[in-house]
């Protein structure tokens, strides 16, 4: 039952996980940009989320209503003003500039909210459970499964089924050929960056729930985001959802192994992944 129980756990924090790596999944996977500020979006969100609670009494879900839309303003805002300036074929340009955006927004997030850590009110819910057999589950971390797996299932369709879908691939294959049919290539990629931010302001109040933030926590979320989307394989949504699970779960088992071996466990298996089948788990092989 012990193992079994890390197993379970694992799928839980892989849920977390998840909403970090469908953001990444989407810019990087899908439209071959390089955020590096990835992670400091998350917690500069979830420093706001907690503001707004302390400041106006908000509970976890009015916050989260707030949040989102503020989220998908941003990651537009991020688009037009930065990101399309140097998108391109070539990588670098984008890793370089939100690099550069990633140091200042630690910066301006010490600067407002100092270093020490917070968490967001959860008014009770961050500390309930259920009981399924002999393994008690923790009520917020069936919510925040529940909702990375709406996300994923949400995100595929809308890349398949919809017009907005069809010329987000098609302008992430060939940006030139896209714009000669009719597509605006940069005006569809303000609208994912605005979506991929977006989730990314589910992740932070979940992740505020949950634990406690910092200005300096942004780079570990990177980490764990751009993991699960390498082990699940680059361009696929539910292979960055299968991703993060397996991260969830090598962690999980090796916190039962040691507690020191956790969050090394998850590294060692992205590195194995990487070493063994680096097109991910449902990427295919280059020719």
């Amino acid at each position: 039952m012990e193992w079994f129980d890390a197993l379970v756990q694992g799928i839980l924090l892989g849920g977390m996980y998840a909403q970090y790596a469908l953001g990444m999944a989407l810019m990087f996977g899908v439209m071959r940009i390089v955020n590096i500020s990835h992670g400091d979006l998350v917690i500069l969100l979830s420093l706001i989320g907690i503001s707004m609670a302390t400041a106006w009494g908000l509970g976890p879900l009015p916050v989260l209503i707030v949040l989102v839309p503020l989220a998908v303003l941003m990651g537009w805002v991020l688009q037009k003003a930065v990101l399309n300036r140097v998108v391109g074929s070539d990588p670098l340009p984008s890793l370089i500039a939100t690099f550069g955006l990633s140091i200042a927004l630690q910066n301006l997030m010490l600067q407002i909210w100092s270093a020490n850590s917070r968490s967001l009110p959860g008014h009770g819910i961050e500390s309930q459970s259920i009981e399924i057999g002999s393994v008690y589950v923790g009520l917020l971390p069936l919510i925040v499964l529940a909702v990375a797996t709406g996300l994923t299932w949400g995100l595929d369709l809308t890349l398949k089924r919809t017009r907005f879908g069809r010329a987000l691939r098609a302008a992430s294959a060939d940006v030139e050929a896209a714009a000669m049919t009719g597509i605006n290539p940069r005006a569809v990629y303000a609208m994912a960056t605005a979506a991929a931010v977006g989730i990314l302001g589910f992740a932070a109040v979940f992740q505020a729930l949950r634990s406690t933030v910092a200005p300096a926590d942004g780079p570990a979320q990177l980490i764990y985001a751009f993991e699960a989307v390498i082990i699940g394989g680059m361009g696929t949504v539910w292979g960055a959802f299968v991703g993060s699970m397996v991260l969830g779960i090598s962690q999980a088992i090796g916190f039962r192994i040691d507690p020191g071996f956790g969050v090394l466990a998850g590294h060692l298996v992205f590195l194995i992944v990487l070493a063994t089948r680096p097109q991910g788990l449902f990427g295919k092989a280059l020719a």
